[in-house]
């Protein structure tokens, strides 16, 4: 009994401060209407994002046309702190979301917002053999307003495995201390799991070019990264406006800052810059261009 009331005034002490937010998160929206820039970092503010996302996300419905309000995020964890959750809760979008752990997922479903919107949830580990299943059970149309694919390994692969749903918008984070450069990527492990690839941390994922790459063959047009330097922002090239800016990925490109880099006990060890890179020297790399494994 008395867990129960606790859990309910906990509930409802979440629901209060979300509003608070929802609020300044409207007030925010109003205020970059006014601005006339094409630099997504210049909308960027955090209502229930990780970073500035919520922001530039609202740019991108203000910019292009958006035939259905639906989203798919997965490597969400619980959902509270996610890239579509304030589109969800401001402008009533359905969601579908998918995530590895399931304690994340039996939390998710017990926050109150899961019932007061379209919003649909699963645990599942993902691989490119299942993700195309995975993504069906959402029953959304193939034509979707936001993809956002955030699984700290294999995202590259999942993103070309990827063969039905045709997001307006898609987001994929890219590792920036694979550099500039080159088109490289983890290799393919349907197990992978950052923590456990390599002490430091600072092992997964692909590049920026990478990432570019195989979302300009699949028609779709970069136009920029935040703030923080992790997360890469596409649009389908048949809704680019006048409203954004087509970008090489020399200029989109920004280098992340935090220091999330781990002595081998799993502490952090606060490493940055180009020190970074020294880390993982030597890991293997596939180059997506010619698929030969190289070297960092």
């Amino acid at each position: 009994m008395i867990r129960r009331l606790w859990h309910s005034l906990c509930g409802r002490i979440q629901c209060r401060h979300d509003e608070l937010k929802l609020n300044q998160g409207r007030i925010l929206t109003e205020l970059h209407r006014q601005k006339n820039s094409k630099n997504l970092q210049d909308y960027e503010f955090k209502v229930f994002s990780e970073r500035g996302e919520d922001g530039i996300l609202q740019k991108f419905v203000r910019s292009i046309e958006i035939k259905n309000k639906t989203f798919i995020e997965f490597g969400v964890e619980d959902f509270f702190e996610s890239n579509c959750r304030f589109l969800m809760m401001k402008d009533n979008w359905s969601g579908f979301v998918i995530d590895g752990c399931a304690r994340n997922i039996r939390r998710l479903k017990s926050a109150y917002f899961y019932w007061r919107f379209a919003l649909d949830a699963i645990s599942a580990f993902i691989t490119k053999d299942n993700i195309n299943t995975l993504l069906a059970q959402s029953g959304f149309d193939d034509d979707i307003g936001v993809l956002s694919i955030d699984l700290d390994g294999n995202d590259f692969w999942i993103l070309q495995a990827i063969d039905r749903y045709r997001p307006r918008i898609l987001i994929v984070e890219y590792n920036s201390v694979f550099g500039l450069d080159r088109k490289i990527t983890v290799p393919y492990d349907p197990q992978f799991q950052r923590t456990q690839k390599h002490s430091s941390n600072l092992y997964w994922g692909a590049s920026l070019a990478a990432l570019a790459s195989i979302a300009f063959e699949r028609g779709y047009t970069l136009v920029g990264t935040n703030s923080g330097g992790n997360n890469a922002f596409f649009v389908r090239n048949n809704v680019m406006t006048d409203a954004l800016s087509a970008l090489s990925v020399t200029e989109a490109f920004t280098a992340s800052k935090y220091r999330e880099s781990r002595f081998p006990d799993g502490s952090l060890s606060y490493v940055g810059g180009g020190e970074r890179s020294k880390l993982i020297a030597g890991m293997p790399v596939v180059n997506t261009e010619t698929n030969a494994l190289e070297s960092l």
